[in-house]
């Protein structure tokens, strides 16, 4: 009774001359210090024998999110160190399964439907961007298809034409862009090629039409979308947020240009001169009969223009910075294109491409360091038993799996954290892209399920990303033409590159990211 007349005595004192303010306050802060204890023994005296290890954190429902958001790969890398390739963490209450290395993204990637769903994750991230009835708000089945419909534009035949097309407008852009004017100067290099992205993968993806409706707003207006899917949206989708009231905006904008442009052809006002993605749309039906209405066409066409563009911005922008640090890199860029393809460098082909494994290598390596996707993430539908271990992942949790960790892990890759494009060079270790052989149709074509490869910047498993190819052929046109046309470099020789934001759910380089160009041909 001593002790409790002791520490009582005080407490009534305190609470009777206090102001209510104070008392709120103090209040909050007991129950704040008596939350952080008893999380603290939870983790510390409650531990689950069939449950992975639980990331120590102070902080209830905030868990490890500040340290997870500010740097994604160190947190992985260093808990891995931890607690090895299975443990979890708290985020913003959600408790988050990580499985890394190439058995983790195995085992996340390729789950099985009645084990794993992307849907339950992804819709409320991506439907206020896409809008309704398409990509994640829709079922499974469903997405198939319209991954089956979006791959009419995919196909070698069109992978050909594409080269062309994108040719013409980096070399349009160069001598009409104000960040080119003159012979040399700095651009930004992350805004820019933001720019020049959306008039390539909507001039190459969606055709002439659409690409005339764009201008450096619509730029603007993609940045915006693109901006939709920051991490908190997975929470906060609907708040009235000033970067969703500029999603929802842009989303309105672009749903307006795509229904017009369906609307005037389906009344006959425009015609069939050729056969773009737009025109296969309208023409193509569900297996029920049901033909793709005219907002899902929209919803299909903003989705398949910003798969083709934001993420791609993101690595050209990177390979242009890794360049800019190592300008010795793009002069044998220049050799082997006239070594090739000849000293007068004649208009760029596909076949050509194919002819040019440094630039190749270029793009696979910056794709290797600079994945844009750095975590992918399933809900789990029933407990799950991981291989090789004794943990049982329950329903309330969600998978996490980045394979960018085990594309910068020493075990696979000989000094991991250098870019080095000449690592994949014929004759090397890392020449194959340990890409596993076995092969898969999910609905919209046979792939290669990947399950074995420490190298997966595209995913893997059914929602593999099905622009792969077009990436490839849309960055490396891209390089051939940066390449023929300016030298680059980093500012006042400075080297090494910006650090990388990761406030969206896509990687970007860390804007403003200046470099220095030159152009080749003095001539205006």
């Amino acid at each position: 009774m001593g002790m409790i007349s002791d520490i009582a005595g005080p407490l009534a004192q305190f609470t009777s001359h206090a102001s209510w303010p104070t008392l709120i306050a103090a209040g909050f802060a007991s129950f704040l210090a008596l939350a952080v204890v008893l999380n603290v023994l939870q983790q510390l005296l409650w531990k689950d024998p069939h449950a992975p290890p639980v990331v120590f954190h102070w902080f209830p429902v905030i868990g490890s999110t500040i340290t997870y958001g500010m740097d994604p790969y160190k947190f992985f890398f260093a808990n891995k160190a931890k607690y090895g390739d299975v443990f979890t963490f708290v985020l913003l209450g959600r408790k988050m399964t990580v499985c890394l290395d190439t058995k983790g993204n195995n085992f996340i990637l390729n789950g099985k439907l009645k084990d794993v769903n992307a849907e339950e994750i992804y819709s409320p991230l991506c439907t206020p961007v896409f809008g309704k009835d398409v990509v994640y708000d829709c079922p499974n089945s469903k997405l198939m298809e319209q991954k089956k419909f979006v791959k009419f534009g995919l196909t070698n035949e069109a992978l050909r034409s594409y080269v062309t097309l994108i040719t013409a407008e980096v070399e349009n852009f160069v001598k009409s862009h104000q960040a080119f004017k003159g012979q040399k100067g700095t651009f930004n290099v992350p805004k820019v090629m933001a720019e020049l992205t959306i008039y390539t993968a909507s001039r190459s993806l969606q055709g002439e039409e659409v690409r005339n409706m764009f201008d450096s707003s619509f730029a603007e207006l993609y940045h915006d979308l693109d901006m939709g899917f920051s991490p908190i949206n997975f929470m906060l989708s609907w708040a009235p947020l000033p970067h969703n009231r500029a999603r929802d905006n842009a989303r309105e904008a672009m749903i307006k240009l795509y229904s017009s442009i369906v609307e005037k052809r389906r009344s006959g006002q425009v015609k069939k001169e050729s056969h773009d993605m737009i025109w296969h749309l309208m023409d193509c039906k569900y297996k029920d009969g049901t033909p793709v209405p005219n907002h899902e066409i929209a919803g299909i066409m903003i989705a398949l223009l910003m798969a083709g563009q934001h993420s791609s911005s993101s690595t050209i922008a990177w390979i242009l910075l890794r360049l800019a640090s190592k300008p010795h890199i793009i002069e044998e860029l220049l050799e082997e294109q006239k070594s090739v393809l000849g000293e007068d460098l004649p208009p760029l082909t596909y076949d050509d491409l194919q002819k040019l494994p440094l630039h190749a290598h270029v793009v696979r390596e910056t794709l290797r360091l600079h994945a844009p996707i750095h975590s992918i993430m399933r809900k789990v539908k029933q407990p799950l038993v991981v291989d090789g271990t004794n943990y049982v992942i329950p329903p309330s949790h969600t998978l996490m799996s980045s394979p960018g960790v085990s594309a910068q892990m020493p075990e696979h890759f000989a000094n991991p954290s250098v870019w080095d494009p000449h690592r994949w060079d014929a004759g090397s270790l890392n020449f194959e892209a340990a890409e596993d052989d076995e092969k898969i149709d999910y609905g919209w074509g046979v792939v290669s399920k990947g399950t074995n490869s420490p190298y997966l910047p595209f995913g893997a498993g059914r929602h593999r990303c099905i622009g792969e190819q077009f990436a490839y052929t849309q960055l490396q046109t891209i390089l051939v033409a940066f390449v023929r046309e300016f030298r680059l470099r980093n500012i006042g020789g400075e080297e090494g590159v910006v650090g990388t934001d990761y406030s969206s759910l896509f990687s970007r380089p860390l804007a403003p990211a200046f470099v220095e160009w030159e152009r080749r041909n003095k001539e205006n």
